[in-house]
């Protein structure tokens, strides 16, 4: 086995299989020198499609959490890399920067150019597929001074973040007299909770204290002032800290922040069963299907089905342990991106989309303007066939500096992957139906800790040692 290739996965559906391969083959199109405006691995990860390139914050930051899987193959956290670069002397990062040029991109609706400040979950994530500690050393002061420049700039009196609701790239969502947008401020608590446990890695107390009661401070402000207990959901403020009526996905960001208590998650994730709001056939519509603007079309963020929101949702679910709804809603979600791949059966005329429609099959309708949606955009279509296949479908969390793995799935089926390269490590987990029963077959180079969670079923943690072996599921 050559390390250099990607990890091949196993599925009953051989459709998933073909869109997690044939992505892998398309995501060396996409990167990019700056310097010699070429192709080049080494560079950075761009979409080169655009009629006005652009290093993007947001799509660098979902980028990394399908990199890491590609076996070494693609550089994770060179466009993170990028940004730390650009860092301005007051601690800002900007949200785009034009290519080939490198300068900060700032729009009028945005003005200070401001992003999801997400990097701290990116870094998290990327610590646990590496355990490069060394990295987080030297990334933390510049995540320290971004803090810094972020409660400067917009922080207010009462604890929230005012920022232009533009900043979640969500250009035409109906979100008028947003003035305390719930996105940014659940994602400010995302930034604060990530860098407690960056903190935390290594063993910086003072870290770890700091962020964990700026974190405690906004999940109680977000609790009080934008939970609505009568619809069960979060809602964006006007400048006189009124909830403003329109549901989005941005309500939806607290969960990933672990800001709702179990009744809240309840009430909130009751939404995306629910065909009058978010429950609509392709899960999950950017805008509620009771809003007057939502748009069976898409029409952008009006409706359409956006894979880094998806993405986003699915790792919030897992935060209150959702596992089947976050698996069924994947699985739902993958198929009608497949058949937007694959249309009527066909292996040649389809492609990956930016947004997708959120009652039937195909590509959204957007705006010329803004080139939505994007044809094959990987900055977020690969979290769909790559991560989410990974990590929702055939069920694999991976920590390296752990040595575990975990494998969370509602029943046994043959899937499992091949030859995923875990640092110096490659390993092997399948599962297929022998004469003796059910068989999970692994192979390692070293000892790690695996844990099969079937849920409702078995549980079971066992050491893995170098080398090939097998356990019978009845046996457990």
């Amino acid at each position: 086995m050559n390390k250099r290739d990607f990890p091949k996965i196993h599925f009953y559906d051989q459709d998933f299989v073909d869109v997690y391969d044939k992505t892998w083959s398309w995501l060396q199109d996409f990167w990019f020198n700056p310097e010699t405006e070429t192709a080049d691995l080494n560079g950075l990860f761009i979409y080169p499609h655009s009629q006005n390139p652009v290093v993007d914050q947001m799509e660098s930051i979902f980028s990394t959490f399908f990199l890491v899987y590609s076996n070494k193959n693609y550089a994770a956290n060179s466009n993170l890399d990028f940004f730390y670069k650009q860092q301005e002397e007051s601690g800002a990062i900007r949200w785009k920067y034009s290519f080939p040029s490198l300068e900060a991109v700032r729009p009028k609706e945005n003005p200070e150019a401001v992003g999801l400040p997400l990097f701290s979950w990116a870094e998290f994530n990327l610590y646990h597929k590496t355990a490069n500690k060394k990295r987080i050393k030297e990334i933390v002061p510049h995540l320290e001074k971004y803090t810094q420049w972020l409660d400067e700039t917009f922080k207010q009196e009462n604890g929230l973040y005012a920022v232009k609701h533009q900043a979640s790239t969500m250009y035409n969502s109906p979100r008028e007299n947003t003035y305390y947008p719930v996105d940014f401020n659940a994602c400010m608590a995302i930034h604060a909770l990530y860098m407690a446990a960056l903190g935390d890695i290594l063993n910086d107390k003072d870290i770890n204290f700091q962020y964990k009661r700026m974190y405690f401070s906004l999940k109680t402000r977000i609790n009080k002032l934008m939970w609505c207990s009568d619809t069960g959901f979060y809602y964006d403020l006007n400048k006189k800290e009124e909830k403003l009526p329109q549901k989005t996905i941005a309500g939806f960001w607290p969960l990933l922040a672990e800001i709702p208590n179990e009744d809240k998650a309840d009430a909130l994730t009751a939404h995306l069963t629910n065909p009058e709001t978010f429950g609509t056939d392709h899960p999950f519509p950017s805008l509620s299907a009771d809003h007057p603007k939502f748009s069976v079309h898409g029409n952008g963020y009006c409706g359409s089905v956006l894979p880094e929101f998806n993405f986003m949702i699915l790792k919030g679910l897992e935060k209150y342990h959702k596992w089947d709804l976050a698996r069924e809603s994947a699985i739902r979600h993958l198929y009608y991106v497949l058949e937007a791949v694959f249309p009527g059966g066909s292996h040649t005329s389809g492609d990956l989309w930016q947004g997708y429609l959120p009652n039937k099959e195909g590509k959204a309708s957007g705006s010329a303007s803004q080139e939505f949606p994007k044809k094959r955009y990987l900055q977020s279509a690969a979290l769909s066939t790559i991560a989410v296949m990974i990590e929702n479908v055939i069920g694999l969390t991976i920590s390296l500096p752990r040595k575990t793995v975990d494998w969370i799935i509602p029943n046994i089926e043959i899937m499992g992957i091949e030859n995923l390269s875990l640092k110096r490590n490659l390993i092997t987990i399948l599962s297929n139906k022998s004469n003796r029963g059910w068989e999970i077959q692994m192979e390692s180079e070293k000892l790690y800790y695996f844990t099969i969670n079937i849920l409702g079923q078995k549980k079971k943690t066992l050491p893995i040692p170098s080398g090939k072996c097998s356990m019978l599921i009845d046996k457990l």
